[in-house]
């Protein structure tokens, strides 16, 4: 599940009704008057859009596949980092086309239509809790496979040429850590490990990189996983131009290992698996300690992201009970801040 916050927006959903006599409409169109849909269902998860899983029935046989669609089928003005389906779903057509293992994209539909905006693509067998990738005998062979495969992937998504892209955020290191310091000053709530940090991170910046497509928010959750390792990498609507970097630190987070710590990458991997099979598949040549500086950015960024995701649930937004624990995650992103402090001077 991508992250977008700043506003929480509450629309109204598509009838189970509306959607299937929408869809019904598309797979005749497309696949033949005989097509039907079946088994349509709303998934979980998906902070910004609806998705929801159905089937299509031919004389072939039966086609799973997904539909991502706006809430209420138009996409609402509000501040946050998620792109529109549009641009997701292009970028989606220029991964596949740079052989990241991705969705394939069926059809789009634009604002205004039956099914209102959004697209539709195949749905990809595999699990992506990331518990049960980490834990479960079925992944044993996935998971010794998955760093140097998630290296591969991100070389792809990173190789695809600037000029080719749609209207993409552009949004580098320090432009974020600016952007979350406000949000966090905003707070006016002081965490000395915070401060800690913001400091360090001003303090240590990195020379920047040649700016390239980003997913934004590459982790077990958005990674489609199955027994032979990765099936598909899912939600780009964080997508933007920024550092390569990024991609690689937000997978190393302590908050996506899921209680794996020992293993940087994910929860199941070596960090210099990874790397190796990126510059392998095209990508620069970085070391583990060019990964630090980043790592400790999405830690600091996910700590503020679980301030935000209470704001939400304190101030009536959002009541769920699923911001509210969220949010109480913000310790924990302070304990991961203290020890990559910590290795940080041990190391300096």
């Amino acid at each position: 599940m991508a992250i977008s916050f700043f506003l929480v927006i509450v629309a109204k959903m598509g009838s189970s009704e509306q959607i299937t006599s929408a869809l019904q409409s598309w797979a005749a169109a497309k696949f033949g008057a005989d097509a039907r849909v079946e088994q349509l269902k709303r998934l979980s998860g998906g902070a910004s859009q609806e998705t929801w899983a159905f089937a299509v029935q031919t004389a072939g046989g039966t086609r799973p596949m997904i539909l991502r669609r706006a809430p209420g089928g138009e996409s609402k003005a509000r501040s946050s980092e998620a792109i529109g389906l549009g641009m997701e779903a292009q970028l989606l057509s220029k991964a596949a086309d740079a052989g990241v293992p991705v969705p394939p994209v069926l059809g789009v539909s634009e604002a205004g239509s039956a099914l209102g905006q959004a697209f539709i693509m195949d749905r990809i067998s595999g699990e992506t809790i990331g518990r049960k990738i980490l834990r479960d005998e079925e992944f044993d062979k996935a998971r010794s496979l998955l760093a140097a495969q998630c290296g591969r992937a991100l070389a792809g998504i990173h190789s695809i040429p600037a000029d080719s892209l749609p209207d993409l955020p552009v949004s580098d290191g320090m432009s974020q850590l600016t952007k979350y310091e406000a949000i966090y000053r905003n707070f006016d709530l002081p965490r000395p490990v915070f401060e800690l940090a913001i400091a360090w991170l001003k303090a240590h910046a990195p020379e920047p990189q040649p700016l390239v497509l980003v997913h934004g928010d590459f982790r077990l959750g958005n990674l489609m996983v199955d027994e032979h390792g990765l099936a598909s990498i899912l939600d780009w609507e964080l997508a933007h131009v920024g550092d390569p970097r990024e991609d690689i630190a937000w997978i190393c987070v302590n908050s996506w290992r899921f209680g794996q710590s020992e293993h940087r990458v994910g929860g199941f991997g070596d960090l210099r698996d990874l790397l190796d099979a990126y510059a392998q598949a095209g990508g620069p040549q970085f070391r583990p300690q060019d990964i630090d500086w980043w790592e400790m950015l999405g830690s600091l960024k996910w700590g503020i992201m679980c301030m935000i995701m209470y704001e939400a649930f304190r101030s009536g937004a959002d009541p769920s009970v699923e911001r509210a624990a969220i949010g109480r995650r913000v310790s924990e992103t302070e304990i991961d801040l203290i020890n990559l402090l910590e290795g940080a001077r041990t190391h300096a």
